[in-house]
């Protein structure tokens, strides 16, 4: 644990995962490990923005949908839309019903075609309208939701980065972390997440402890869903699978997050 959280695998996790101003000194498997191992902390990081400037708003007066609309673009801003691109990527890829080679350049096409578009405004439209309920229901839980959420949108890095998952190309970001992870350094992380969450919502009462204790690994279920047909499909993963099993476990956790 005191390795995952070393200098260089920290750089490696905000650098690459995010637009912040920290230089990558090492972009070696060992520093790779150590980043992927910390993608959850960026998302902490990342959710504690969105949740800011949703509150920020709220304060000041806007309603529930602004600030839910708001924090759902801070995660978009702090990476570029490189999640969100991932995602229309690889929703191209997996609608062509072309071989593998041919979806992977389809992958790799700056434009973006109608199964992208449609899968950017469903989730995009899931996530604001959960946050906005969220806010809705109060500030705390609003806050709370854009945090765990982001939170296990880099966990699921974590899991599709884990041993046994290989790369669909030998080159790209898919490719320097594929398979860095070791399992049960994975699923040690998980569950630190899990907890974490728990320990996050037990501060609102008891169903909000198990309410966001079930988000996580839910959200991890869903992703897996994605990364294994992904797998199967593209022969691996690459750096636009990466994006969309973050955006998909982001959403699948703001759903459990406003369930009843």
């Amino acid at each position: 644990m005191f390795r995952t959280l070393s200098p260089d695998g920290l750089r490696f996790a905000f650098g690459t995962l995010t637009v912040l101003p920290v230089k990558v000194t090492r972009w070696d498997r060992e520093a790779a490990r150590g980043g992927m191992l910390c993608a959850p902390l960026v998302g902490v990081v990342v959710g504690v923005a969105a949740a800011a400037v949703g509150l920020l708003l709220l304060l000041l007066g806007a309603g529930s949908l602004l600030a839910a609309v708001a924090s759902v673009a801070v995660p978009a801003v702090l990476t570029r839309g490189l999640h969100l691109d991932g995602l229309a990527d690889t929703a191209d890829g997996l609608g062509s019903g072309q071989p593998a080679e041919d979806a992977l350049r389809i992958m790799k096409q700056s434009d973006i075609g109608p199964f992208g578009v449609l899968s950017l405004v469903f989730v995009l439209l899931a996530q604001v309208a959960a946050l906005a309920q969220a806010y809705d229901d109060s500030w705390a839980r609003g806050a709370l939701a854009a945090v765990v959420s982001a939170t296990a949108a880099r966990l699921a890095l974590t899991l599709a980065a884990r041993a046994g998952v290989p790369a669909a190309r030998p080159e790209g970001l898919g490719a320097a972390v594929a398979a860095v992870v070791p399992a049960r350094a994975a699923v040690g992380v998980a569950t630190a997440v899990t907890v974490a969450a728990a320990a996050a919502g037990a501060f609102l009462g008891p169903y909000d402890a198990f309410r966001t204790a079930l988000a996580v690994p839910v959200a991890a279920a869903v992703a897996g869903l994605l990364l294994r047909r992904c797998v199967h499909r593209f022969g691996g993963v690459t750096g636009d699978v990466f994006g969309g099993v973050a955006e998909t476990a982001a959403t699948a956790a703001l759903v459990v997050l406003v369930l009843g």
